[in-house]
């Protein structure tokens, strides 16, 4: 009975100080050496989710400056909600370009996020208002579902291509998240500063 209730270090592979009678997996050494590698290392998912942000950003907002992207984006801002008054007010070209400058300003904000976490809860909210924004297109999109494949959830490819942007959202979601989280601890830490100083 005592094999049943015995605990498992899975760092060091032990039961109770005795190793495991059961040679480890490959997956038991594949994660031995993932946790070598350093992945485990504070914070190194956040500053990879802060970079791929600003690198998609980066890419998302340089696209919006061509006569193409312009053409490509029609079906999607004219289908948009939230953003379909784009056109009226700036037109084809410059709804485009309205989006190319919020691309690159929520991406810089996001970069300067590693530093400054004030600019960077700006981005991730900036972030997370732009994926809201496109994703809500999908339920809106003309032929988004296939009717040769029996129609919902067969998704085209304009419904397909905006399926990542529900992910992108939650990537936001999490940068503003922790941003906040340690804005609100510096806060924290000032108030107890100012306290130890107000006591001397």
């Amino acid at each position: 009975m005592s094999q049943f209730t015995t605990k498992f270090d899975i760092a060091t592979g032990d039961n109770n100080g005795t190793r495991s009678p059961v040679a480890p997996s490959l997956a038991d050494s594949l994660v031995r050496v993932l946790g070598r590698l350093g992945i485990l290392t504070e914070d190194l998912d956040y500053h990879l989710i802060r970079a791929s942000m600003v690198i998609i950003f980066l890419f998302f907002g340089y696209q919006k400056w061509f006569q193409y992207e312009a053409d490509v984006l029609i079906p999607y801002i004219s289908n948009g909600p939230l953003i379909f008054w784009l056109y009226p007010v700036f037109g084809i070209r410059g709804a485009t370009w309205f989006l190319g400058v919020s691309e690159w300003s929520f991406g810089a904000l996001l970069f300067l996020g590693f530093w400054n976490k004030k600019l960077g809860t700006l981005g991730a909210l900036g972030s997370c208002v732009t994926f809201i924004c496109t994703a809500t297109i999908i339920p809106f999109m003309p032929n988004g579902w296939a009717a040769s494949a029996g129609g919902f959830p067969a998704m085209t490819e304009h419904v397909a291509f905006l399926m990542k942007d529900i992910v992108l959202f939650s990537v936001s979601f999490y940068l503003l998240r922790q941003d906040v989280a340690r804005v609100l601890l510096t806060f924290g830490q000032n108030d107890d500063t100012a306290v130890l100083a107000s006591s001397r």
